[in-house]
């Protein structure tokens, strides 16, 4: 190894790499023998002290084919050194790659808060959102680190209040992994997303009893409220209990949430049973049944279930309330769900003859 002590035995190394023969590069590394390679990687040139990878000049924005940068990279892979390093050659804090995810997002995919901090510190913009319009705030709550959330939150005391592209809050998120970040902003517990599921209902699918609970007690969530397009309510949703993922029967999560089936909610009076026979939710209209929901209840106008059904021209869920036990009564008006619509009139009419 004496010809390494030599400073000019260095010269073709520095050539090739500014040259760009990587290739080259690495045959003329390992023939100076296995003992050398550190050295050689390692070594500092000249006043700047650059080493060979300097002498590379690649630019810190350079991206693959995904448009992911070396900071992307290095915030994913929780290299604090790295990122440092990037940032203090110029890299953009808030660089977008494919799907339009930053560093930060990558970052908070994996909890480390020094990495989180430092991007945070070189101006890294918490209210960004990718193309599904998840914020870096959805993703620490996602992930379920307390700490993260906080640390997000007291860098910016609005990145709570941010929306994906399908209505769900960082609370819907939170519902599912994290168990205190949601109690924490001023979140409406009700707010439903796009496709009408709230945070309450998400916490009941996944078996989150206690933040279920919270809701109900503290926030004063309505059962009502959480209707989803699928056809259940919170109160009758199926979910996953404990940590073997079995599923818990309807009514154990009822019983255990006190959730009272009959609650009234709005100036209508409406009941879960009367909003689900209005949406036209006849599986919800069964589950409700099984857990002691008033199958005669009516509205402040004297509207039954039935009369609901018919409004909406639900033919299922009124055929489900008919084999029920309802009747074709009138509503305080004297209406009756027979003279709401005509689509379901032959069903309504063919029981009343029974």
């Amino acid at each position: 190894n004496h010809h390494i002590r030599d400073p000019r035995a260095f010269k073709p190394l520095v050539k090739l790499t500014q040259e760009g023969d990587l290739a080259s590069l690495q045959s003329c590394i390992h023939s100076l023998g296995q003992g050398s390679v550190p050295a050689v990687i390692n070594k500092h040139f000249g006043r700047s002290g650059d080493t060979l990878m300097h002498y590379l000049g690649v630019h810190v924005e350079v991206y693959n084919n995904d448009y992911k940068r070396p900071l992307h990279e290095a915030a994913s892979m929780e290299r604090l050194d790295c990122v440092k390093y990037l940032l203090h050659e110029g890299a953009k804090v808030d660089s977008l790659k494919k799907a339009d995810w930053t560093p930060l997002m990558m970052a908070c995919t994996r909890r480390t808060l020094s990495v989180i901090q430092e991007l945070l510190l070189h101006g890294a913009d918490v209210t960004l959102k990718n193309k599904d319009g998840w914020s870096a705030f959805h993703i620490a709550c996602r992930e379920g680190s307390a700490a993260v959330v906080l640390l997000l939150l007291q860098h910016s005391e609005t990145a709570w209040a941010t929306e994906s592209k399908t209505g769900r809050t960082p609370l819907h998120t939170a519902g599912t992994r994290l168990h205190t970040a949601g109690t924490r902003c001023e979140y409406r517990p009700d707010q439903a997303d796009s496709c009408g599921v709230t945070p309450f209902m998400d916490a009941v699918r996944n078996g989150h009893i206690s933040v279920a609970r919270r809701l109900l007690e503290k926030h004063k969530v309505k059962l009502l409220s959480v209707s989803d397009g699928g056809g259940q309510t919170g109160g009758a949703a199926r979910a996953p209990g404990g940590s073997n993922g079995a599923e818990r029967r309807p009514g154990v999560l009822v019983k255990e949430l006190r959730v009272d089936v009959n609650e009234r909610a709005t100036d209508l009076q409406l009941t879960a049973l009367l909003y689900a026979a209005k949406e036209g939710h006849s599986s919800t209209i069964r589950t409700l049944e099984e857990l002691g929901a008033d199958l005669h209840v009516q509205d402040a106008k004297g509207r039954t279930a039935l009369h609901m059904a018919s409004i909406g021209q639900h033919a299922e869920a009124v055929s489900v309330l008919l084999e029920l036990g309802l009747k074709n009564c009138p509503d305080s008006s004297g209406t009756t769900p027979q003279q709401l619509r005509t689509v379901t009139d032959h069903m309504i009419q063919s029981h009343s003859n029974m």
